[in-house]
């Protein structure tokens, strides 16, 4: 499977999160040496902390939402 950056998936982050939609920030590399992206993931609780950018309220979700850049991770 083959992401490009700004799409969203939903992602299940294991015993030590949840089913959570993560939004891809990595660049576009289909010939990448390793199957993974960078992803940071979507939240709906904002704390007023700089790292949470918000994204007003998507289509795809009911409330207004930040991407929270300080959960990076490479999925």
């Amino acid at each position: 499977m083959t992401t490009k950056p700004g799409e969203v998936y939903r992602v299940d982050l294991g015993i030590r999160g949840k089913v959570r939609p993560m939004v891809v920030l990595s660049r576009e590399d289909p010939d990448a040496p390793r199957a993974l992206a960078i992803c940071a993931p979507l939240t709906t609780a904002y704390c007023g902390s700089e790292y949470e950018v918000d994204i007003g309220k998507p289509h795809f979700l009911r409330v207004q939402s930040y991407v929270n850049v300080q959960g990076l991770q490479a999925i």
